[in-house]
Protein backbone atom coordinates (compact mmCIF):
# COMPACT_ATOMS: atom_id res chain seq x y z
CA UNK A 1 0.00 0.00 0.00
CA UNK A 2 0.99 2.91 -0.89
CA UNK A 3 1.57 6.18 1.56
CA UNK A 4 -1.34 8.78 1.94
CA UNK A 5 -2.66 11.56 3.51
CA UNK A 6 -6.40 12.36 3.69
CA UNK A 7 -8.90 14.82 5.30
CA UNK A 8 -12.50 16.16 4.66
CA UNK A 9 -12.36 19.68 5.88
CA UNK A 10 -15.62 20.63 4.68
CA UNK A 11 -19.08 20.27 6.53
CA UNK A 12 -21.60 19.04 4.99
CA UNK A 13 -24.91 18.96 5.38
CA UNK A 14 -27.48 17.09 3.32
CA UNK A 15 -31.25 18.01 3.82
CA UNK A 16 -34.24 18.83 1.47
CA UNK A 17 -35.04 22.64 1.55
CA UNK A 18 -31.74 23.08 3.39
CA UNK A 19 -31.51 26.33 1.27
CA UNK A 20 -34.34 27.51 2.99
CA UNK A 21 -33.77 26.59 6.51
CA UNK A 22 -29.95 25.66 6.92
CA UNK A 23 -28.36 28.94 5.16
CA UNK A 24 -28.50 31.44 7.68
CA UNK A 25 -27.58 30.14 10.58
CA UNK A 26 -24.25 28.24 8.73
CA UNK A 27 -22.88 32.16 7.73
CA UNK A 28 -24.04 33.42 11.24
CA UNK A 29 -21.46 31.01 12.15
CA UNK A 30 -18.33 33.44 10.55
CA UNK A 31 -19.22 36.25 12.38
CA UNK A 32 -19.19 38.47 8.87
CA UNK A 33 -20.88 41.70 8.70
CA UNK A 34 -21.63 41.34 4.81
CA UNK A 35 -21.34 38.51 2.01
CA UNK A 36 -21.17 38.23 -1.25
CA UNK A 37 -23.52 35.97 -3.33
CA UNK A 38 -22.33 34.23 -6.68
CA UNK A 39 -24.83 32.53 -8.91
CA UNK A 40 -25.74 32.73 -12.59
CA UNK A 41 -28.87 33.55 -14.94
CA UNK A 42 -29.95 29.69 -14.40
CA UNK A 43 -30.51 29.85 -10.51
CA UNK A 44 -31.99 33.10 -11.25
CA UNK A 45 -34.58 32.15 -13.64
CA UNK A 46 -35.49 28.96 -11.41
CA UNK A 47 -36.79 31.16 -9.02
CA UNK A 48 -34.01 29.73 -6.46
CA UNK A 49 -32.68 33.43 -5.87
CA UNK A 50 -35.56 34.95 -4.91
CA UNK A 51 -36.07 32.64 -2.03
CA UNK A 52 -32.46 33.03 -0.58
CA UNK A 53 -32.70 36.82 -0.71
CA UNK A 54 -35.87 37.12 1.32
CA UNK A 55 -34.48 35.11 4.05
CA UNK A 56 -30.85 37.17 3.97
CA UNK A 57 -33.27 40.21 4.69
CA UNK A 58 -35.29 38.57 7.25
CA UNK A 59 -32.36 37.92 8.58
CA UNK A 60 -30.80 41.07 8.41
CA UNK A 61 -27.66 39.71 6.82
CA UNK A 62 -26.11 42.57 4.39
CA UNK A 63 -25.36 41.14 1.25
CA UNK A 64 -24.80 41.51 -2.66
CA UNK A 65 -25.54 39.51 -5.89
CA UNK A 66 -23.01 38.93 -8.67
CA UNK A 67 -25.17 36.70 -11.48
CA UNK A 68 -23.14 37.31 -13.92
CA UNK A 69 -21.59 33.65 -13.90
CA UNK A 70 -20.84 31.81 -17.60
CA UNK A 71 -20.59 28.79 -18.58
CA UNK A 72 -16.79 27.76 -18.15
CA UNK A 73 -16.03 31.19 -16.06
CA UNK A 74 -13.45 33.51 -17.05
CA UNK A 75 -10.70 35.50 -15.51
CA UNK A 76 -12.80 38.60 -16.25
CA UNK A 77 -15.50 37.40 -14.64
CA UNK A 78 -13.87 36.80 -11.93
CA UNK A 79 -12.31 40.58 -11.51
CA UNK A 80 -15.91 41.46 -12.25
CA UNK A 81 -17.12 39.34 -8.70
CA UNK A 82 -14.42 40.43 -7.10
CA UNK A 83 -15.14 44.41 -7.21
CA UNK A 84 -18.43 43.78 -6.24
CA UNK A 85 -16.81 42.16 -3.24
CA UNK A 86 -14.76 44.61 -2.71
CA UNK A 87 -17.41 47.05 -2.77
CA UNK A 88 -19.58 45.64 0.11
CA UNK A 89 -16.51 44.15 2.04
CA UNK A 90 -17.47 41.14 2.25
CA UNK A 91 -16.45 38.90 4.91
CA UNK A 92 -17.89 35.66 2.89
CA UNK A 93 -18.86 34.58 -0.29
CA UNK A 94 -21.87 32.24 -0.99
CA UNK A 95 -21.85 30.03 -4.09
CA UNK A 96 -25.31 28.97 -6.01
CA UNK A 97 -25.57 27.01 -8.49
CA UNK A 98 -23.12 24.20 -10.52
CA UNK A 99 -19.14 24.24 -10.98
CA UNK A 100 -18.83 27.79 -12.64
CA UNK A 101 -20.07 29.82 -9.91
CA UNK A 102 -18.32 27.57 -7.10
CA UNK A 103 -14.60 28.41 -8.98
CA UNK A 104 -15.84 31.76 -9.43
CA UNK A 105 -16.58 32.57 -5.84
CA UNK A 106 -12.94 30.37 -4.85
CA UNK A 107 -11.55 32.71 -7.50
CA UNK A 108 -13.35 36.19 -5.11
CA UNK A 109 -12.42 34.66 -1.82
CA UNK A 110 -8.65 34.31 -2.94
CA UNK A 111 -8.23 37.45 -4.04
CA UNK A 112 -10.28 39.28 -1.56
CA UNK A 113 -7.24 37.81 1.19
CA UNK A 114 -4.56 37.81 -1.33
CA UNK A 115 -4.71 40.52 -4.03
CA UNK A 116 -2.67 40.13 -6.84
CA UNK A 117 -2.87 38.75 -10.07
CA UNK A 118 -5.54 36.19 -10.26
CA UNK A 119 -3.31 34.14 -13.06
CA UNK A 120 -0.34 34.24 -10.91
CA UNK A 121 -2.35 31.73 -9.22
CA UNK A 122 -2.19 29.18 -11.38
CA UNK A 123 -1.12 25.62 -9.93
CA UNK A 124 -0.21 24.39 -6.58
CA UNK A 125 -0.13 26.34 -3.64
CA UNK A 126 1.26 29.55 -5.03
CA UNK A 127 -1.03 31.91 -2.61
CA UNK A 128 -0.64 32.54 0.96
CA UNK A 129 -3.75 33.11 3.01
CA UNK A 130 -6.66 31.25 3.59
CA UNK A 131 -9.57 32.55 1.04
CA UNK A 132 -12.24 33.62 2.42
CA UNK A 133 -15.33 31.52 4.71
CA UNK A 134 -17.41 30.06 2.02
CA UNK A 135 -20.48 28.44 1.65
CA UNK A 136 -21.58 26.20 -1.34
CA UNK A 137 -24.77 25.60 -2.75
CA UNK A 138 -24.95 23.08 -5.74
CA UNK A 139 -28.03 22.81 -8.14
CA UNK A 140 -26.18 20.61 -10.27
CA UNK A 141 -24.61 16.69 -9.25
CA UNK A 142 -21.57 16.88 -11.34
CA UNK A 143 -18.47 18.68 -10.82
CA UNK A 144 -18.11 17.90 -6.77
CA UNK A 145 -16.19 21.69 -6.29
CA UNK A 146 -18.05 22.18 -3.29
CA UNK A 147 -15.41 19.85 -2.06
CA UNK A 148 -12.22 20.02 -3.52
CA UNK A 149 -9.23 22.02 -3.36
CA UNK A 150 -9.71 23.20 -6.99
CA UNK A 151 -10.47 26.73 -9.07
CA UNK A 152 -10.66 26.26 -12.60
CA UNK A 153 -10.79 29.29 -14.37
CA UNK A 154 -10.76 29.97 -18.09
CA UNK A 155 -8.40 32.66 -19.73
CA UNK A 156 -10.45 33.45 -23.28
CA UNK A 157 -7.49 35.29 -25.05
CA UNK A 158 -5.53 32.27 -24.82
CA UNK A 159 -8.68 29.56 -25.10
CA UNK A 160 -7.18 28.22 -21.85
CA UNK A 161 -8.27 26.80 -18.39
CA UNK A 162 -5.84 27.61 -15.68
CA UNK A 163 -6.66 25.27 -12.26
CA UNK A 164 -5.83 26.83 -9.23
CA UNK A 165 -5.36 23.98 -6.46
CA UNK A 166 -4.74 24.50 -2.80
CA UNK A 167 -6.35 23.19 0.46
CA UNK A 168 -6.55 26.89 1.14
CA UNK A 169 -9.71 26.72 -1.15
CA UNK A 170 -11.36 24.02 0.50
CA UNK A 171 -14.73 25.74 1.07
CA UNK A 172 -16.46 25.83 4.63
CA UNK A 173 -19.51 24.10 4.20
CA UNK A 174 -21.63 22.22 1.81
CA UNK A 175 -25.68 22.58 1.54
CA UNK A 176 -26.63 19.83 -0.56
CA UNK A 177 -30.70 20.35 -1.24
CA UNK A 178 -31.98 17.87 -3.59
CA UNK A 179 -34.88 20.03 -4.17
CA UNK A 180 -32.92 22.75 -6.34
CA UNK A 181 -32.12 19.71 -8.50
CA UNK A 182 -35.54 19.89 -9.88
CA UNK A 183 -35.17 22.34 -12.55
CA UNK A 184 -31.79 20.91 -14.54
CA UNK A 185 -33.05 20.54 -18.17
CA UNK A 186 -32.35 16.68 -18.94
CA UNK A 187 -28.97 17.15 -21.13
CA UNK A 188 -27.61 19.10 -18.32
CA UNK A 189 -28.34 16.34 -15.99
CA UNK A 190 -26.99 13.72 -18.08
CA UNK A 191 -23.68 15.72 -18.54
CA UNK A 192 -23.21 16.34 -15.10
CA UNK A 193 -23.72 12.78 -13.99
CA UNK A 194 -21.03 12.01 -16.50
CA UNK A 195 -18.38 14.20 -14.68
CA UNK A 196 -19.22 12.98 -11.28
CA UNK A 197 -18.40 9.31 -12.80
CA UNK A 198 -15.75 10.49 -14.34
CA UNK A 199 -14.11 11.98 -11.18
CA UNK A 200 -14.84 8.76 -9.61
CA UNK A 201 -13.17 6.40 -12.04
CA UNK A 202 -10.18 8.65 -12.52
CA UNK A 203 -9.63 8.87 -9.12
CA UNK A 204 -10.28 4.87 -8.40
CA UNK A 205 -7.59 3.57 -10.74
CA UNK A 206 -5.27 6.74 -10.20
CA UNK A 207 -1.94 5.78 -8.64
CA UNK A 208 -2.29 8.05 -6.14
CA UNK A 209 -5.80 6.54 -4.68
CA UNK A 210 -6.03 4.86 -1.14
CA UNK A 211 -8.47 2.72 0.49
CA UNK A 212 -10.11 5.50 1.81
CA UNK A 213 -10.42 7.86 -1.58
CA UNK A 214 -11.25 4.24 -3.30
CA UNK A 215 -14.26 3.95 -0.44
CA UNK A 216 -15.54 7.14 -1.83
CA UNK A 217 -15.10 6.79 -5.26
CA UNK A 218 -16.90 2.78 -5.05
CA UNK A 219 -19.70 5.04 -3.29
CA UNK A 220 -20.15 7.53 -5.65
CA UNK A 221 -20.11 4.67 -8.79
CA UNK A 222 -22.56 2.70 -7.34
CA UNK A 223 -25.36 5.44 -6.49
CA UNK A 224 -24.44 6.77 -10.11
CA UNK A 225 -24.81 3.42 -11.65
CA UNK A 226 -28.14 2.94 -9.69
CA UNK A 227 -30.09 6.44 -9.71
CA UNK A 228 -28.44 8.36 -12.76
CA UNK A 229 -30.80 7.20 -15.57
CA UNK A 230 -34.01 7.72 -12.69
CA UNK A 231 -32.79 11.22 -12.31
CA UNK A 232 -32.13 12.43 -16.37
CA UNK A 233 -35.88 10.78 -16.62
CA UNK A 234 -37.91 12.60 -14.05
CA UNK A 235 -35.40 15.41 -12.08
CA UNK A 236 -38.45 15.73 -9.80
CA UNK A 237 -37.31 11.95 -8.42
CA UNK A 238 -36.54 13.47 -5.06
CA UNK A 239 -34.78 9.75 -3.76
CA UNK A 240 -32.96 9.23 -7.46
CA UNK A 241 -31.81 13.57 -7.19
CA UNK A 242 -30.30 13.17 -3.39
CA UNK A 243 -28.82 9.81 -4.67
CA UNK A 244 -26.77 11.74 -7.62
CA UNK A 245 -26.39 14.80 -5.70
CA UNK A 246 -24.66 12.89 -3.23
CA UNK A 247 -22.63 10.95 -5.92
CA UNK A 248 -20.84 14.16 -7.01
CA UNK A 249 -20.11 14.99 -3.63
CA UNK A 250 -18.39 11.76 -2.68
CA UNK A 251 -16.53 11.86 -6.10
CA UNK A 252 -15.22 15.28 -5.31
CA UNK A 253 -14.08 14.03 -2.18
CA UNK A 254 -11.92 11.20 -3.91
CA UNK A 255 -11.11 12.91 -6.42
CA UNK A 256 -9.72 16.26 -4.14
CA UNK A 257 -7.24 14.10 -2.42
CA UNK A 258 -6.34 11.08 -5.45
CA UNK A 259 -6.70 13.34 -8.84
CA UNK A 260 -7.84 13.12 -12.14
CA UNK A 261 -6.02 11.27 -15.12
CA UNK A 262 -6.03 11.61 -18.66
CA UNK A 263 -10.17 12.42 -19.59
CA UNK A 264 -9.77 15.71 -17.50
CA UNK A 265 -6.04 16.31 -19.02
CA UNK A 266 -7.87 16.34 -22.28
CA UNK A 267 -10.98 17.78 -21.48
CA UNK A 268 -10.10 20.81 -20.15
CA UNK A 269 -8.25 22.42 -22.93
CA UNK A 270 -11.34 20.85 -25.37
CA UNK A 271 -13.90 22.67 -23.26
CA UNK A 272 -11.27 26.23 -23.10
CA UNK A 273 -10.85 25.73 -26.81
CA UNK A 274 -14.53 24.94 -27.86
CA UNK A 275 -16.52 26.30 -24.95
CA UNK A 276 -17.94 22.85 -24.77
CA UNK A 277 -19.85 21.42 -21.31
CA UNK A 278 -17.22 19.78 -19.18
CA UNK A 279 -19.00 16.98 -18.82
CA UNK A 280 -19.88 16.08 -22.26
CA UNK A 281 -16.47 16.37 -22.99
CA UNK A 282 -15.79 13.85 -20.51
CA UNK A 283 -18.13 11.82 -21.50
CA UNK A 284 -16.68 11.83 -25.25
CA UNK A 285 -13.14 11.03 -23.94
CA UNK A 286 -13.82 8.50 -20.93
CA UNK A 287 -14.30 5.36 -22.92
CA UNK A 288 -10.93 5.92 -25.05
CA UNK A 289 -8.56 6.72 -22.22
CA UNK A 290 -10.37 3.60 -20.06
CA UNK A 291 -9.21 1.72 -23.36
CA UNK A 292 -5.90 3.15 -23.34
CA UNK A 293 -5.53 2.68 -19.45
CA UNK A 294 -6.82 -1.10 -20.00
CA UNK A 295 -3.77 -3.05 -19.91
CA UNK A 296 -2.49 -1.28 -16.74
CA UNK A 297 -5.70 -2.82 -15.07
CA UNK A 298 -5.11 -4.76 -11.76
CA UNK A 299 -8.92 -6.28 -11.18
CA UNK A 300 -10.62 -2.40 -10.09
CA UNK A 301 -12.44 -2.33 -14.17
CA UNK A 302 -14.43 -5.66 -13.17
CA UNK A 303 -14.88 -3.66 -9.93
CA UNK A 304 -16.36 -0.84 -11.77
CA UNK A 305 -18.49 -2.82 -14.15
CA UNK A 306 -20.33 -4.35 -10.95
CA UNK A 307 -20.61 -0.85 -9.59
CA UNK A 308 -22.58 0.46 -12.28
CA UNK A 309 -24.92 -2.79 -12.41
CA UNK A 310 -23.30 -5.56 -15.14
CA UNK A 311 -23.03 -8.57 -14.00
CA UNK A 312 -19.67 -9.54 -14.43
CA UNK A 313 -20.03 -13.68 -12.86
CA UNK A 314 -18.03 -16.38 -14.76
CA UNK A 315 -16.17 -13.69 -16.86
CA UNK A 316 -12.23 -13.05 -16.38
CA UNK A 317 -11.09 -9.67 -15.21
CA UNK A 318 -10.12 -8.55 -18.81
CA UNK A 319 -13.56 -9.46 -20.02
CA UNK A 320 -15.64 -8.00 -17.48
CA UNK A 321 -13.20 -5.00 -17.78
CA UNK A 322 -14.96 -4.84 -21.53
CA UNK A 323 -18.24 -4.32 -19.61
CA UNK A 324 -16.94 -1.00 -17.46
Amino acid sequence: MNDFEFSIPTRVVFQEYALRDRLVEQIRTFNVSAIILITDKGVVTAGFLKEVLVTLGQAGIRFTVFDEVESNPSTDTCLKAFQAAKEINAGATIAIGGGSPIDVAKAVGILMTNGGNLESYEGFNQFENQMLPMICIPTTAGTGSEMTPFAVITIRARHYKMTIYSIKCIPQVALLDPILLSTVPSHIAAACGMDALTHAIESFINLSASPFTDAYACEAMRLIGKYLRSYVANRNNLTAAGAVLVASNMAGVSFGVARVGNVHAMAHPLSGFFDLHHGIANAILLPHVMRFNLLADNGKYKRIAELLGEDTSGLSDHKAAELA
